[in-house]
C-alpha cells in the first residue's frame, strides 16, 4: 500500500479486514515493524477518536510518532498557489509539508470541508496539496470528502456482528443537528458499504442527498420508518445538504433514532462515528440501549487504523 485516502487504495477489503481482526487479537504481534521510523499526524481540526487511536496504533507498531495540531502550533497557513503572501498567512502548505518530508517516513492529515467553497471541498483542496508535494506515503485522518480510517473501522464493527449465513441490510439514516455539517463520513461508510457484500439503503429527508459520485445506485429512501424495516445494522449521522451546498432545508418529520423507530427493525445494532449530540441525534435510550455498539466501533478505530499503518510499512520496508 503506497497511500490511504480512499476504499481504492486497499487492494483486498476482506484480507485487511481480516488483518485488523488478527491485530485486534494481539495488538502487540508488531512491535519492531517501526523501529527506526516516524508517522506525523497533521491535524488542522478537532481531533479525539482519530487522535489518541492514531497515536496508539503508531506506538503499538514501535514507530517514533510526531503530532502537530497545526491549527493552534503551526504558522498559519497559505494554500493557495501563486499567492503574494503580505496577509495573515506565514508559510506556505508546500513549504511545511516539503520539511515533514525531511521528518517524516509517513505523513497522516485531518483536514475537515471548509463548507464554504462546494468546489474547493469536491476537489479536496487540503487533502491534494499533501498528495501533489508529499516524497512520503500519506494517510487520511479525514478529509473534505472521507473518513477512510473510520470507514474501515465501520467495516471491521459489521463484519464482527454479522451473522454469516445471510446478507444483512444496512442503513445509513440522516439525523438532526444544530448546525451545518460535512459529508465525510456519509460519503465514506456509503462508498465503503458497497465494496461489502451488504444489502445498503440510504434514508435521507428531501434536500439532503449524498453526492451521487459516492452513492452510485445505492437505493435512497425519504422515509425513514420504511428504510428501516428489518434493518440489522443502523449507522446514525447528520449531513448538510449537498446540492444547495450546506444548506439546512427544513424537516418537520422526527428523524431522530429512537427504541420505538427500532421496534420495526431486526433487532438493529446501532453505529455512530461519534461525537454525538445525544436527544439530538439519537436518544438517550438507544446510546445506552442492548442494540448501541457505538463504543466498540470506537475502539475498532485503533485496529483500523493499525492495519493500515502496517501495510504501509510493509510497502517502505521493500522499498
Amino acid at each position: 500500500m503506497k497511500k490511504f485516502t480512499t476504499v481504492s487504495d486497499v487492494k483486498n477489503l476482506q484480507e485487511i479486514i481480516k488483518k485488523a481482526l488478527e491485530i485486534k487479537a494481539n495488538p502487540l504481534s508488531e512491535t519492531e515493524k517501526g523501529k527506526g521510523k516516524t508517522i506525523g499526524l497533521v491535524f488542522l481540526n478537532s481531533s479525539l477518536r482519530t487522535r489518541l487511536s492514531s497515536q496508539i496504533a503508531a506506538q503499538n507498531l514501535g514507530l517514533n510518532v510526531l503530532t502537530l495540531n497545526a491549527a493552534q502550533e503551526a504558522w498559519n497557513l497559505e494554500f493557495a498557489d501563486g499567492a503574494v503572501m503580505n496577509g495573515d498567512t506565514v508559510e506556505h502548505i508546500k513549504d511545511a509539508i516539503e520539511v515533514l518530508n525531511q521528518y517524516c517516513d509517513i505523513i497522516a492529515v485531518r483536514c475537515f470541508a471548509g463548507m464554504k467553497s462546494k468546489e474547493d471541498d469536491v476537489n479536496e483542496s487540503i487533502l491534494s496539496q499533501f498528495e501533489k508535494h508529499a516524497k512520503v506515503p500519506v494517510i487520511s485522518l479525514e478529509s473534505a470528502t472521507r473518513h477512510p480510517l473510520q470507514s474501515l473501522a465501520d467495516c471491521i464493527t459489521i463484519t464482527e456482528k454479522w451473522r454469516k449465513d445471510y446478507k444483512p441490510k444496512v442503513v445509513l439514516t440522516w439525523a438532526p443537528h444544530i448546525k451545518p455539517i460535512a459529508h465525510a463520513v456519509g460519503n465514506s461508510f456509503a462508498e465503503w458499504m458497497q465494496e461489502m457484500d451488504v444489502d445498503l439503503v440510504i434514508a435521507n429527508p428531501e434536500g439532503y442527498d449524498l453526492d451521487p459520485a459516492f452513492t452510485k445506485d445505492v437505493k435512497i429512501v425519504h422515509d425513514q420508518d420504511e428504510a428501516l424495516k428489518e434493518a440489522d445494522f443502523i449507522y446514525v449521522k447528520n449531513w448538510s445538504s449537498f446540492d444547495d451546498y450546506a444548506a439546512m432545508p427544513e424537516v418537520k418529520e422526527n428523524w431522530m433514532l429512537t427504541n420505538e423507530k427500532l421496534a420495526n427493525t431486526n433487532q438493529a445494532k446501532v453505529m455512530h462515528c461519534l461525537p454525538v449530540r445525544r436527544n439530538v441525534e439519537l436518544s438517550d435510550e438507544v446510546m445506552d440501549g442492548e442494540n448501541s455498539i457505538i463504543y466498540q466501533q470506537a475502539k475498532n478505530r485503533i485496529f483500523s487504523a493499525q492495519a493500515v499503518f502496517s501495510e504501509i510499512l510493509d510497502g517502505l520496508n521493500v522499498e
